[in-house]
């Protein structure tokens, strides 16, 4: 059973249609799929048979599409509940969703929005508040698309100067927060939003981090994955 971080919600699109699915309605599509039972799903997801239901007919009315299958007994009784083709799909996509989020999960993790694309170059640039990215395209994407993006920690570069080389994002910030964590220093710098980057003691040494030191923050386009919400 794959399981996702509470809080997190998934903005599932149909036609013209959208609905966000959130950690219990994720859970009970992933139980129905796998008991093909509608009452032992909502008893695993810990809600009641009238709530999952109410569930499953608010994202079927919503998006207008059937999420699940049921067909009846024969003369031993029973029946079961198979999820359809778009109930399929639906979770399919959140575990995809889900399995980028867990295998990154020392991540920097924004929720941006597309404002500019450059189709020759293959590039786009999203804001975080006053932060403006350039990526990558992995992806099709729209201006005006809203994203999550993610960046290891690993993958965040600490300078004390701005001659960054071939990094495209480079920003300057302060730190905020110099923390222990796995023989490693994980440090905050406040850059206009918070970025944590993971680095070695041989690395804090050599560049002299102390908390409300001035440094560059630099990352490559193509560390920053991204997720369209």
């Amino acid at each position: 059973m794959t399981t996702v971080k509470a809080g997190v919600e998934y903005k599932i699109e149909y036609d013209d249609a959208s609905f966000l699915l959130d950690e219990k309605k994720f859970n009970l599509l992933s139980y129905i799929n796998e008991t093909g039972s509608i009452t032992e799903a909502a008893k695993r997801s810990k809600i009641s048979y009238r709530t999952a239901l109410n569930y499953i007919s608010k994202i079927e009315s919503t998006l207008n599409i059937s999420i699940v299958n049921t067909s009846k007994g024969g003369v031993g009784g029973g029946g079961s509940t198979t999820l359809s083709n778009e109930g399929l799909q639906i979770l399919k996509e959140c575990k995809k969703i889900n399995a980028i989020i867990e295998l990154h999960h020392d991540i920097n993790e924004n929720e941006a929005e597309v404002i500019k694309i450059n189709k020759e170059k293959r590039t786009m640039n999203i804001q975080i508040k006053d932060i403006i990215l350039t990526l990558k395209i992995n992806e099709e994407y729209n201006v005006g698309d809203k994203i999550l993006a993610l960046i290891s920690h690993e993958d965040i570069i600490l300078m004390t100067d701005d001659d960054h080389n071939d990094d495209t994002n480079l920003f300057k910030g302060k730190i905020t927060e110099m923390t222990l964590e796995d023989n490693l220093i994980r440090v905050k710098i406040d850059i206009g939003i918070d970025i944590y980057s993971k680095i070695s003691f041989l690395v804090a040494n050599k560049l002299d981090l102390s908390l409300g030191k001035e440094v560059y923050v630099g990352f490559k386009d193509l560390s920053v994955a991204t997720i369209k919400l």
